[in-house]
């Protein structure tokens, strides 16, 4: 006789009883990823937090994901090395994901440093509802900015892998949005972006009908 367990088998994925057309009958918009990178200090957050009050005023469906609040739940038991920098990427992106798929416009902001990282979360998405928006701010900028003193410390060798000085930013090839906000106030970039989401949507709902 085999006393070899027996694989287990895979579970299955049950099929919706809610369609992604119905959320956005509901809703009146479908889900989409806002995804917000750039450097510490490119003001990603603060735009986020401007979009958010906007859309949400507009009678939009919206939520603001950042880096800070998921470190401390979802993604509290990372550090700060390459991998576990990767890891809270791979994380927020399938948050993102989830609520996207719930009908949701989610304003994701966090560096992600790396164009891997960030098309892996694109394919988690059905087309159309990625939309890449690249904060192209100097460093010098961003260091002026620096209000948590973040860049100070990694000069000083006591940040390691610090983004921007001692690890890499590969600024998207080709984002769909980018947005100089070391030249432009954060109302005009809001008026930006939020013409390029509105755009968006527009078109989603074009699709599908």
């Amino acid at each position: 006789m085999n006393s070899a367990a027996a694989p287990m088998p895979k579970p299955s994925v049950a099929e919706p009883a809610i369609t992604t057309a119905d959320r956005a009958a509901r809703l009146g918009h479908a889900g989409l990823v806002v995804w917000l990178t750039g450097l510490s200090g490119s003001g990603k957050t603060s735009l986020a937090t401007e979009l958010e009050r906007r859309l949400f005023q507009a009678g939009r469906w919206v939520y603001r994901l950042d880096g800070d609040v998921l470190r401390q739940g979802l993604c509290a038991d990372l550090g700060f090395g390459l991998t576990a920098r990767r890891e809270n990427v791979r994380r927020a992106g399938e948050v993102a994901s989830l609520l996207a798929d719930a009908g949701l416009i989610v304003l994701a902001a966090f560096i992600s440093p790396f164009d891997e990282d960030r098309q892996l979360v694109r394919s988690r998405l059905a087309p159309g509802k990625f939309l890449e928006v690249f904060l192209n701010a100097p460093l010098e900028v961003c260091e002026h900015r620096d209000v948590k003193g973040l860049y100070r410390r990694a000069r000083a060798g006591l940040l390691p892998e610090f983004t921007g000085i001692s690890s890499p930013y590969e600024p998207p090839p080709h984002p769909e949005v980018e947005l100089r906000t070391g030249e432009l106030t954060l109302a005009a970039t809001a008026d930006l972006l939020e013409a390029h989401i509105n755009q968006r949507l527009a078109e989603l709902a074009a699709n599908s009908r």
